[in-house]
């Protein structure tokens, strides 16, 4: 008997937390349509614009619309995986020329196609994987802490307990906006997916707060709604006195 193809739903959650506006953004692009998920694939974002710097809602929205622009422009019989890095810096030169250089973003951004993922990621923002009740995290964070892990184990000394209390440890490395922006993670191959998955892509006032084994508990839940619920429950519960905006977009594999 002939496999069928995999369909997705999508759930998502935002919250200002205890900040005063809302400087997230999202975006999903043709996640209703079959016939335009078996033609260009599905696209799905979050962009994160930084506190403390300026015009945080611009960067996280320009970001946004750059990477659209760059998913409807895409080459899909091209480099998919690479495509997606190069519209990461796109967003990056687009947010630096309106702001300056003074303001930007962080992103997870994914696209489905051909039932396989291909994403990537700048800055602070988490990109998770649930499968067979085991969860992935699968970006890394531009941060500090990470940079001084990284030089480690080139060097041959990683031992994480040398960076315990580091000053300044969360400190963005990389983000659009920065002039100069030098690394986008994501993708190589893309990552085959199979029925059950659940993907996750979320701003760090998610992932920063809750722990891996909460995010796991959630995704397990059986409807994207009730996924949401318990995130929601679960940031509630840490009650965290300077919660940062949050976002989370869920894509679930069936």
């Amino acid at each position: 008997m002939e496999r069928r193809n995999l369909s997705y739903r999508i759930g998502n959650l935002q919250g200002v937390g205890a900040r005063k506006r809302q400087e997230d953004s999202f975006s999903v692009m043709n996640a209703f349509d079959a016939a335009q998920i078996m033609e260009q694939g599905l696209f799905f974002t979050v962009c994160d614009g930084m506190g403390g710097m300026k015009d945080g809602k611009l960067a996280s929205e320009t970001a946004v619309a750059s990477l659209r622009a760059s998913f409807t422009d895409m080459d899909r019989r091209g480099d998919i995986s690479a495509q997606l890095k190069e519209a990461c810096y796109r967003a990056s030169d687009k947010v630096e020329e309106i702001i300056g250089g003074s303001g930007g973003s962080t992103t997870v951004t994914g696209v489905i196609f051909k039932e396989k993922l291909y994403f990537a990621s700048v800055g602070d923002s988490y990109f998770f994987l649930l499968r067979d009740k085991k969860l992935y995290k699968l970006n890394h964070e531009h941060n500090l802490l990470h940079e001084k892990y990284l030089q480690a184990i080139k060097g041959g000394y990683p031992n994480p307990k040398d960076y315990e209390g580091m000053n300044e440890a969360e400190a963005l490395t990389q983000f659009l906006g920065m002039i100069g922006l030098s690394d986008v993670d994501g993708t190589v191959r893309p990552i085959p997916l199979k029925e059950g998955d659940v993907l996750m892509a979320c701003s760090d006032g998610v992932g920063g707060v809750l722990t891996e084994d909460e995010v796991r508990r959630c995704l397990s839940f059986v409807s994207e709604r009730s996924m949401c619920q318990q995130i929601e429950q679960f940031l509630v519960a840490h009650a965290r006195k300077n919660q940062d905006n949050y976002t989370a977009l869920i894509v679930k594999c069936e």
